[in-house]
């Protein structure tokens, strides 16, 4: 590729992870034609493409993108002149031209996301969608990944997606924070796809995935942005505390050479201390408002982990409380599993094995990698090594990240019976 194209296509690069929700939610904000925003972001994405490797990268490419992506809006509206819905919509592209517009020129592209976020979590829109659409529009996910994620067709995630962006023009669906009142019916989905967007980021443990890079920054800054708004939301300060422990921890994942480092084996000096406190003073005050939910508990959580830090060891016994409250909270057969775990930190190996027993017949858990990891490692402990050979191949089977299956198959190797899987 030459020199020209491939700085050009790095630069497109950059700024659809940089900026991608926030031009989508900039342009669709007054029009609100969210399909039409992403349609015409694209077509500026290739324009640019084909222009800048000829003229050169601009200096200020979300700028250049949103111009060209107006201009393509302009373009499709004028096609539908027949429509009487027209007027109104040229209204819309009219208010484009404010001075706010003028910003982006100068470098500072105003971040509408939030709202385009609370849109999307408009109880108009069928619940199932509601997540899957905030993480396309604002983190620009794609179809597929989401359908796997959420465990449905890729047709099924497209035709969701698609009722969604049209029910949001149709009914004219707002782009503002709702106010208090109205707050509930939204702020869960919310919190859930910004928590699902730090999760997909914090699976790529070493950066490598263009598509993840910037993911769990994002959702933290997001975080930031709904726990500053909304400061009397339990929920919201739970979730950014629970985001900012587990960043905390994200340079002790791995070690000199690359490979994992499972949590009770981390060096605590390497976990980032600032961020740990300001995630207990998160905790604290989500505390002070006596309304606990998912998030907060499993902050909790993640700051008993902590605790190794100041004096040496987890805090096992809350561990195992947190996570009985938020398996009965949630009915989380994830929870369940980690309890089990814990429990078997404060009553031995035999006694996490028989909670583990408990959730053999859950079928959420059957390909789940953690819970035949987890059953690996108590089967080794309670002194069966082929049945945690079998488990661990299990476990090394279903896993993808290359570094944990190499952890997994050197635990396998250590118990000294039979073959490990490759």
């Amino acid at each position: 590729m030459p020199q020209g194209s491939l700085e050009a296509s790095r630069a497109a690069e950059d700024a659809a992870r940089r900026s991608y929700g926030k031009l989508v939610a900039f342009l669709a904000a007054r029009t609100r034609d969210v399909a039409g925003a992403e349609d015409a972001l694209s077509e500026a994405f290739a324009a640019a493409l084909a222009d800048w490797p000829a003229r050169g990268v601009p200096g200020n490419p979300e700028a250049w993108l949103l111009t060209v992506a107006r201009r393509r809006m302009v373009d499709a509206a004028r096609l539908r002149r027949h429509d009487e819905a027209a007027a109104g919509y040229f209204g819309w592209l009219a208010e484009l031209a404010e001075p706010e517009t003028a910003n982006v020129a100068e470098g500072s592209l105003p971040d509408r996301r939030l709202e385009l976020l609370f849109a999307c979590a408009h109880p108009g829109i069928e619940p199932a969608a509601r997540a899957p659409l905030m993480l396309q529009t604002v983190l620009g996910f794609d179809a597929a990944t989401m359908a796997s994620a959420f465990l449905v067709a890729p047709a099924t995630m497209g035709q969701r997606l698609v009722r969604a962006k049209a029910k949001i023009r149709q009914a004219g669906i707002g782009f503002q924070v709702p106010e208090r009142a109205h707050l509930p019916e939204r702020l869960d989905a919310v919190l859930e796809a910004i928590y699902a967007a730090y999760a997909e980021g914090w699976s790529d443990a070493e950066g490598a995935d263009p598509r993840r890079r910037n993911l769990a920054g994002e959702a933290i800054w997001l975080g930031r942005l709904v726990a500053a708004l909304l400061p009397e939301q339990p929920e919201a300060l739970g979730l950014l505390a629970l985001m900012l422990h587990a960043h905390a921890r994200r340079a002790a994942r791995r070690d000199a050479q690359g490979e994992y480092v499972p949590l009770a084996l981390q060096d605590s000096a390497r976990w980032d201390g600032a961020m740990i406190d300001e995630a207990e003073e998160l905790l604290r005050r989500a505390s002070r408002l006596e309304a606990p939910g998912r998030y907060q508990l499993e902050a909790a959580v993640q700051s008993a982990y902590c605790a190794r830090r100041r004096t040496g060891a987890a805090h096992w016994a809350a561990i195992v409380q947190l996570y009985e409250a938020l398996h009965a909270l949630t009915g989380s057969p994830v929870a369940a599993l980690n309890r089990a775990v814990a429990l078997a930190e404060t009553q031995g190996a035999d006694a996490g094995l028989r909670a583990l027993d408990a959730l053999a017949g859950d079928a959420r858990l059957a390909d789940y990698q953690p819970y035949w990891a987890a059953r690996a490692e108590l089967l080794a402990r309670s002194g069966a090594p082929a049945p945690a050979l079998a488990a661990y191949q299990r476990a090394i089977g279903l896993e993808r990240d290359p570094a944990v299956r190499r952890f997994l198959q050197r635990r396998a190797a250590a118990l000294g019976v039979g073959s490990v899987s490759p």
